[in-house]
Parts: structure tokens; sequence; C-alpha cells
């Protein structure tokens, strides 16, 4: 089992592409860790904003009566993708991987699937 710290590592380190990566905790908005980012992009800013978009769109299953769970959401720009994972493990709940690609350089198949494998290990 990894913690938070090597967790966010293993990201950067194994995933074609990827330029940060924050734990969040989306009840609060708050990264509980981040790595990477520049200082034009801030993911302490990022973690905030996409709790929104984590919590806006559970309040859209609830309302839909969707009774499946959310595996990751995908958010593509111009030369980035932002993928949220939320946590399923244990200790987890409230909990998400946010990572952030160079879509230049990314196979978001792979970053997908490298993802889960790096969720399934975390342990908070």
């Amino acid at each position: 089992m990894a913690n938070t710290e090597t967790t966010l590592k293993e990201c950067l380190a194994s995933i074609e592409g990827a330029t940060g990566a924050a734990l969040v905790d989306y009840t609060s908005g708050m990264a509980l860790g981040t790595l990477g980012g520049s200082k034009s992009f801030d993911l302490n800013v990022a973690a905030a904003g996409n709790t929104d978009v984590v919590r806006a769109k559970m309040r859209t299953m609830e309302h839909l009566g969707l009774k499946g769970g959310i595996e990751d959401i995908l958010i593509t720009l111009t030369d980035q993708y932002h993928l949220i994972r939320l946590i399923t493990g244990r200790g987890g709940n409230g909990l998400f991987l946010y990572l952030v690609l160079d879509a230049k350089r990314a196979n978001l198949a792979m970053a997908r699937h490298q993802l889960r494998k790096i969720e399934a290990e975390l342990e908070v």
C-alpha cells in the first residue's frame, strides 16, 4: 500500500505526459498533497475548483436517480487533459486523485489504466 507522497510521485513517474497530480478532499476542497504544476498552474487552486465539478456531477446523478458510482471524470482542454479519479478503496470516501496531462505527450487510455492501478494501491 502506498501513502500520498508515494502515490503522487508514481503518478508523475509512470504516466506519460503527467505534469501535475494532487490528492483532494472534495468535502472541503483542500488538497491533501500536490506534486508538479508550475508558477502559472497552481494545483491547489485547480484542486479546489475541481471539487465543484465532482460535487456538481454527484448532485446531477442524485437528481437523475442514477445508482452507479463515478469512476473518473475527464476534462479536455486545447493542450491538456484533466483526469479526476474518485478513490474507491478503504478510507477513500470523499477523496479524488487529480491528474494533469500534456495532451501532446499523453496517451489517455494508458493514463486512465495506470491511474486506476495507482488508486488501487493508495492507502489513506
